[in-house]
């Protein structure tokens, strides 16, 4: 017999090998990172497209803006675990001109920029911008999904002035569709608090 033969039958070898599970777990936990908790957004569309976010912090009220989002990809707007239930986005058709807008007036530019609060935008020297709501339900992440009106699935109802549905779940992420009304946008509103 030589000294291979007889390692497994060692004491030393029986502490080792009954480490093994206990080390596995461990490495496995230093590899497996967890789920990204961001606001992203998918541009599910054949256009580049320009992003503005707004939303509500512990601060108050910012939008910020430009993210250029290449079509067919997505780009991550907030890192880490959502702060608020409800986000609002803005969103610029590069190549083919539209938008995706909404109802909640917020403060805009044409170049990069991070705005403070919501009031008064056109008297601090802003643009005044129409931003569409998206409901998180409070969870940790969110992804807004961009999409194009000929490629929606039929059944979906299209509104004025938002060229495709965002956000899971369909027609309940539009702004201005409530449930058995005919689609028209509701009067104009602030952010919700």
């Amino acid at each position: 017999m030589t000294a291979i033969d007889s390692l497994p039958s060692s004491p030393l070898f029986a502490r080792i090998t009954g480490l093994l599970p206990v080390l596995a777990f461990v490495l496995m936990g230093l590899w497996n990172s967890p789920a990204a908790a961001d606001f992203r957004l998918c541009n599910n569309t054949a256009s580049r497209v320009g992003i503005a976010l707004g939303y509500k912090d512990a601060e108050g009220w910012t939008t910020e803006g430009w993210w250029n989002v290449s079509s067919r990809s997505c780009e991550t707007l907030l890192r880490g675990t959502l702060v608020a239930r409800f986000y609002y986005i803005y969103a610029l058709d590069y190549d083919r001109g539209g938008e995706w807008s909404g109802q909640a007036f917020m403060c805009s530019r044409d170049k990069e920029f991070t705005i403070k609060g919501t009031e008064n935008c056109l008297a601090r020297g802003y643009d005044r911008t129409g931003f569409f709501e998206v409901d998180t339900g409070e969870q940790r992440a969110w992804t807004v999904q961009l999409t194009e009106a000929n490629e929606q699935p039929v059944q979906q109802q299209r509104v004025p002035g938002i060229p495709g549905t965002v956000g899971p779940g369909g027609p309940g992420g539009v702004p201005g569709l409530s449930p058995g009304g005919p689609g028209l946008p509701p009067p104009a509103t602030a952010p919700k608090q």
